[in-house]
């Protein structure tokens, strides 16, 4: 496992909201449809190398459709807003690989155990009620050796900044659609069971970020 503590973000350029906006959620902004969508190289990075059948958590309005490498053969997106998920279908129409998108929760979804290949989550964790029903979630659907992937917010490592975000927690909460800045998701994922494979830290917007990469093990 390798890891990268930063203030830009992996790829070594300054953040800025262009750079980063499809990331956040929910009901994102996004000028262009269809091909005129670009990924950003965090996002290129989020999901390179994946195959087979992936679910996203937290799908947003589905532009990262648009970014899935073309060995991705199905794509399950989990989205609880019925607004997103109107959003996600037009979009849908217009990537090669077929698209399902579905209700419920990141803590249960009506898939078989085992069943897929890669589980997505992008600024998800942060907003799940219960992290550990969450990631429990993912490693029943996911095939022995199947992968995470994950950016998401995280506990700054400096102690006044942590301070500050358990006080500001609440309200940040309440105004950002139940995110919750200081969790530890990079914890509660190799508590859960998975096997970290890389990970990159980085601050954007004065908040702590991780991008990183897991993998469920044989059981």
């Amino acid at each position: 496992m390798t890891a990268i503590a930063s203030d830009r973000p992996p790829d070594g350029r300054t953040a800025t909201g262009r750079g980063m906006e499809q990331f956040h959620h929910p009901r994102p902004v996004c000028a262009g449809r269809g091909t005129t969508f670009r990924p950003t190289p965090q996002r290129e990075r989020l999901m390179s190398g994946l195959t087979g059948r992936v679910v996203e958590f937290g799908a947003g309005d589905g532009v990262k459709l648009t970014c899935y490498p073309p060995e991705v053969r199905e794509i399950v997106l989990v989205e609880p807003d019925p607004f997103l998920r109107a959003a996600a279908e037009r979009v849908a129409d217009e990537v090669p690989a077929p698209v399902s998108i579905v209700g419920g929760g990141p803590a249960r979804v009506a898939l078989d155990s085992g069943s897929c290949d890669a589980v997505v989550y992008s600024l998800t964790l942060c907003c799940c009620p219960c992290l550990e029903r969450t990631l429990a979630e993912a490693r029943r659907i996911l095939r022995p050796g199947g992968r995470l992937r994950f950016y998401e917010h995280v506990r700054s490592t400096n102690p006044v900044l942590a301070l500050a975000e358990a006080l500001v927690g609440p309200l940040w909460s309440l105004a950002g659609g139940g995110c919750r800045p200081g969790r530890d998701p990079v914890a509660a994922i190799q508590a859960a069971g998975f096997v970290l494979e890389h990970l990159d830290r980085f601050t954007f917007q004065h908040v702590s970020h991780v991008l990183g990469a897991a993998v469920s093990p044989p059981s």
